[in-house]
Parts: structure tokens; C-alpha cells; sequence
């Protein structure tokens, strides 16, 4: 068709007003829902992230107070054996009671910290709460002896007990048991 055949009075033919509207209409619904979608993600994204700061700030707290906690675990040890090497008349002298006193004071200062003792004795051999040094006559798996107080900060273990665990009862012990059964 050449300019002179296309008649100047007939318009192109174009999109009526209310054509043009439906198509931009659903885009900018489509355009919306997009964006409630992005929103949503987003604010998930956000909340998860705070979450996760906040649960980082209480490891890193409670890291640091292991930390802390774990150099000064010898100390008390120290005060412990002071206390328990002290012989009989001795330990009425107002000197060991100072050491009690400083060492209940450690101990005090540790339970306020959220810090706990790890009760072994007795109990199941546990290796995350544990360490063997050894093993002696006694229900098998079974603490027999504590060697050195753990602690645990929460679930976290700042320094394992060092227990001695029961290696069952020797073939004498049985034996002996057995006959005291039967009699």
C-alpha cells in the first residue's frame, strides 16, 4: 500500500481507551501482588536475621563467661585441696576457715554466672559431660570416683568431670556376691 492508496480521513486502527485500561489494570494487580510477595520475603529475611543476632550475642556471652570461668576453675580446685590436705585441728584455725570462706564465695559467684557443678558420682558414664582417667572395680559404665568437679555453663560443658568409671566386678567380687546370695 502506498501513502496516496491509505485514505487521510480513516484513523489507524488503535486500542479504545477501555482496551487499554484492562491490560495495565491487571499488570499493576499482577505488579502489586509481586510486590506484597517481595514484602513478605523480605520481612521474613529480617526477622530471621534478628533471631539469628540474638542467638550470636548469647553464644559469644556465653562463650566469653567459659572463658572466664574456665581460668578460674583451677583456682578453686587449689582451694579445695588446701581444704581437704589441712589435718584435723588445723582446719578449726581461723586461716582455713577463710579459705572455705573464699572458696564458698567462688563457688557463689560461679551459680550466679549460670555456671553449675556437673554431678557424676554414681551416674552413667557420660563422654560429653565426662572424662575417664581410669577405670576400677565397680558397676560397669557406671562413675565410681570423681577425680576432678566438672561445670556447665547451660548446656554447654566448660570443663568435663575427670571421673573414674567402673569396669564391672572382678571375678573374686562376683563370686563372693554370689556366695553371699545363695546363703
Amino acid at each position: 500500500m502506498t501513502d496516496e492508496e491509505r485514505s487521510p480521513d480513516v484513523p489507524e486502527a488503535t486500542a479504545s481507551p477501555a482496551e487499554e485500561a484492562a491490560p495495565t489494570l491487571e499488570s499493576l494487580s499482577a505488579d502489586l501482588e509481586a510486590a506484597r510477595a517481595a514484602h513478605a520475603r523480605a520481612v521474613a529475611d529480617y526477622q530471621n536475621l534478628l533471631r539469628r543476632s540474638r542467638e550470636e550475642r548469647g553464644e559469644w556471652s556465653a562463650a566469653a563467661v567459659a572463658g572466664a570461668v574456665s581460668a578460674f576453675l583451677p583456682v578453686i580446685d587449689d582451694l579445695e585441696r588446701a581444704i581437704d590436705s589441712t589435718p584435723g585441728e588445723m582446719s578449726e584455725q581461723p586461716w582455713a576457715e577463710g579459705v572455705r570462706l573464699v572458696m564458698q564465695k567462688f563457688r557463689g559467684v560461679l551459680e550466679q554466672s549460670g555456671v553449675t557443678e556437673i554431678h557424676a558420682l554414681g551416674k552413667p558414664f557420660d563422654p560429653a559431660r565426662h572424662e575417664a582417667a581410669g577405670t576400677a572395680p565397680g558397676p560397669e559404665g557406671t562413675v565410681v570416683h570423681l577425680v576432678r568437679r566438672g561445670y556447665a555453663l547451660g548446656d554447654r560443658v566448660v570443663r568435663p568431670a575427670m571421673v573414674i568409671v567402673g569396669a564391672g566386678m572382678p571375678a573374686e567380687a562376683e563370686a563372693a556376691g554370689q556366695d553371699a546370695q545363695t546363703r
